[in-house]
């Protein structure tokens, strides 16, 4: 080794290590996909490409126990991806030849365009140090020349501050990182959070029996603690804590209460509900993985079709962009919900199947309650994959509700989440239904997507008849548009309408007209931590009646994460 090789090598490596340690701190832990992984078995280390030395002295992690160093290497000849032309080739020849100080990978590859960090290079340049003193020791002068050591000495006084600076650095990492894992909130788990401010107004129109809806502008809130859990790295146990206090504008569902500002679902906002400011457990959910291509979901409480991955990836950009309940998704998916189980196979990269099974009550013990004596919601859902961005489901919901209906909060008998008052009414019966529905949208390019679904249920009203519910929906999204992160997006189409009954029930009376569903929005993404969404809802013949006037609503949803 002479003393330019020697001093372009160490040269070369300090500043290489100065350029690592400003670009990449600690890494970031790895986010759990929804989608099965298979496990990586490449260390992220370069340790073992350094030197037994190095492992057996525990100056770097050693890596997955299933890729151990390749045995020493004698000739650089032996690494199969080194070539003459490289421009390190000369440096890694005396290094492997002349001081044994490299090792390789089992596959016999040295790997050199991997990046390394600073611990990995501090501990290859003590390996070989150490390696050149045991060879001093033993007398190796044939190894070890003179001018060598004159020139390891020379640099050694050339670059005594890059080397004081390098253990000063390395030092205070490993005294922050010693801070962090004292400080962690916990090795498996972690913590986000989502606090929405929501203002909300009824503009102008009537209420569903004709009467002026109230015009009071209203100020509530939702608030989300999320813990995060992975066990292994590949499965998920999410417990979310959550308080609100958003009235729905229908006032009709359990936590409602009171007659509200219109008397139906309709137009009711995507963030509502309220818990008058107790924190609870607002969804309890646990996912992991059989096999490659297998996820299976176990579903305690809160829980919807959408928690288990079963509608939001067909309507990505409406489901957290609208600020209607109706604009998130297709409306069968609202029956029923709270505890079960799940599934979602992936039979390929095109193709994937998703299965569920969800009630309200399941820790109820009495009559028409329970795991499978009381109301329920199965689903059974195909999904065709066209693109990386685009994707079409076709779904089927069987559904029964015992009367009278016991619903846990938010969790409507039928479609009570959106639609008319008669498409979410039991008429003082059981119901059970069979829901159909196709859904998807599809990217035309970055900036233009259409969305929209189509659903049709079938109501037997038992012992008194049957209708049928349908629901509609078309609307196009514009990611980015004006900037980089911002949404815009605009929507038509025909909350849950009973559209035909039979054998007499309620007289034969159906809803009478059709009301339309018209709503635009614009998220203005301020940070990754705040964004802040105004948005409008219209309602052609409130609650499929055109005697009532049309409603209009404003919404400015601000949403803070953390």
């Amino acid at each position: 080794m002479n003393y330019l090789l020697c001093y372009l090598l160490v040269s070369s490596t300090v500043l290489m290590l100065s350029y690592v340690g400003e670009q990449s701190a600690i890494a970031a832990p790895n986010q759990t996909a929804d989608r099965p992984q298979a496990v990586d078995s490449t260390p992220d280390l370069l340790s073992q490409s350094i030197t037994q030395g190095v492992v057996a002295e525990g100056s770097v992690d050693a890596g997955s126990a299933d890729e151990d160093p390749m045995p020493q290497v004698t000739s650089v000849s032996q690494l199969s991806d080194v070539r003459p032309t490289d421009w390190a080739f000369q440096a890694l020849q005396s290094l492997v030849e002349r001081y044994g100080c490299i090792v390789g990978y089992p596959d016999r590859t040295f790997r050199g365009n991997r990046a390394l960090t600073r611990y990995e290079f501090a501990a290859g340049l003590n390996a070989c140090m150490d390696r050149i003193n045991e060879l001093i020791a033993a007398g190796t002068t044939n190894l070890v020349k003179k001018e060598d050591l004159v020139a390891l000495q020379r640099l050694q006084e050339e670059f005594t501050a890059e080397l004081a600076t390098l253990r000063g650095r390395i030092g205070a990492l490993e005294v922050q990182t010693a801070t962090l894992e004292r400080q962690q909130f916990s090795t498996t788990t972690k913590l986000s959070g989502e606090l929405i401010f929501g203002a909300i107004s009824v503009l102008a129109g009537d209420r569903a029996d004709g009467t002026r809806a109230d015009r009071v502008p209203t100020l509530g809130y939702r608030v989300r603690l999320n813990l995060e859990t992975s066990f292994s790295g590949r499965d998920l146990l999410t417990t979310r804590l959550q308080a609100n206090n958003v009235t729905p504008l229908g006032g009709t569902t359990v936590t409602g209460g009171g007659l509200g500002a219109l008397l139906t679902n309709e137009g009711r906002i995507e963030f509502d509900g309220d818990s008058r400011g107790s924190l609870g457990i607002g969804l309890l959910r646990y996912r992991f993985p059989i096999g490659s291509r297998t996820n299976i979901y176990l579903a305690g409480a809160g829980n919807g079709f959408v928690d288990i991955d079963a509608s939001q990836q067909l309507n990505p950009y409406f489901d957290g962009g609208a600020v209607s309940l109706f604009g998130l998704r297709n409306s069968i998916y609202n029956y029923s919900g709270g505890t079960g189980f799940g599934l979602r196979h992936f039979f390929n990269d095109t193709l994937e199947l998703n299965l569920g099974y969800l009630v309200p009550n399941a820790n109820d013990p009495s009559a028409k309650n329970g795991l499978f004596n009381g109301q329920y919601g199965a689903l059974a859902q195909l999904i065709v994959n066209l693109s990386p961005s685009s994707r079409i489901g076709f779904t089927y919901v069987n559904a029964y509700s015992p009367f009278p209906d016991r619903i846990q909060p938010d969790i409507a008998s039928s479609l009570g989440a959106t639609g008319s008052n008669l498409a979410n009414s039991n008429f003082g019966t059981s119901v059970s239904t069979n829901a159909f529905g196709f859904s998807g949208s599809i990217n035309f390019n970055p900036r233009i997507s259409l969305a929209g679904w189509v659903g049709y249920a079938q109501q037997r009203y038992i012992g008194r008849g049957d209708g049928d519910i349908w629901n509609w929906m078309v609307g196009l999204a514009f990611p980015d548009l004006g900037r980089k992160g911002d949404l815009g997006g605009i929507l038509v189409g025909m909350e849950p309408k009973l559209t035909n009954l039979t054998n007499g029930v309620n007289g034969g009376q159906a809803d009478r007209d059709t009301s339309l569903h018209v709503e635009g929005f614009y998220r203005f993404r301020l940070s990754d931590n705040i964004a802040i969404t105004p948005g409008v809802i219209w309602l052609t013949a409130p609650n499929h009646d055109d005697r009532n006037d049309d409603v209009f609503i404003g919404v400015l949803r601000t949403v803070f994460y953390f």
